[in-house]
């Protein structure tokens, strides 16, 4: 069970413009008057300024007829691409929908990588350099770390959904389940975080607790089946005691 709970509890740390089309070519209006000039020798009429009787001393002067609305200028047809917002929104849709856990599970990791990304270069760096002490046991250096991005960027749950982890490994129960709410405050969808808290709470005898968060999981993660052992196990714990 620990070992799952930090899996779910971390997002992986390996998981990872539309080109415009050519402009429309738009007609040149040099092109245009061309076309309907009159053919050599034809008697011209008066098309311009020059048309109009000079207007007598002392009259208001007429305003030259408004023009027409200018044409739409062709857009590119190519659809721009999707916001990540938007994307994520896919993805969960597809999670919900995918009984198959294989298949679940590849949706899970781009959703992953989604959170992992955080658009910034500096983050990310400080992410990374966390997850690096923190393969090599250096747990201080990867705290610190996790603490600065947090600093840095405390809207980022996935810095905070981190370093929950690392509480968690240190049986830091407390600090780990402030960073997981802390997470899903920012990502309620967060299904690593809520699995994370559920086995927390489960660790710590709050069996009830542990079902209702193992089943919000489930409500988001249907194919997650390390939760739907839990809430089958832990189901069967609570209708005992009420026998």
């Amino acid at each position: 069970m620990r070992a799952l709970s930090c899996v779910l509890l971390a997002s992986s740390l390996l998981v990872g413009g539309t080109a415009l089309a050519p402009a429309q070519d738009v007609p040149s209006p040099e092109i245009g008057r061309a076309q309907d000039a009159p053919p050599p020798g034809a008697p011209t009429l008066p098309n311009g300024p020059e048309a109009a009787s000079p207007a007598e001393p002392g009259s208001p002067a007429i305003a030259p007829p408004a023009l027409p609305p200018a044409l739409p200028v062709p857009t590119d047809p190519a659809r721009p691409a999707a916001s990540r917002a938007e994307r994520l929104d896919t993805l969960f849709a597809e999670l919900k929908r995918e009984a198959d856990p294989d298949k679940a599970g590849v949706i899970a990791a781009r959703i992953q990588a989604e959170w992992l990304d955080s658009g910034s270069a500096t983050i990310d760096l400080l992410m990374g350099r966390a997850a690096q002490a923190a393969s090599r046991k250096d747990m201080a250096a990867a705290l610190d770390l996790l603490d600065q991005t947090i600093v840095l960027a405390p809207d980022y749950a996935e810095g905070w959904n981190r370093r929950a982890t690392l509480q968690y490994g240190a049986d830091r129960f407390d600090l780990s389940i402030a960073d997981v709410e802390a997470t899903l405050k920012r990502e309620p969808r967060h299904f690593g975080a809520l699995a994370g808290l559920a086995t927390m709470y489960e660790e710590l005898g709050r069996r009830r607790e542990a079902l209702a968060t193992y089943e919000r999981a489930l409500a988001i993660y249907p194919a997650l089946k390390a939760a739907q052992d839990s809430v089958i196990k832990l189901a069967d714990e609570l209708a005992g005691e009420r026998a």
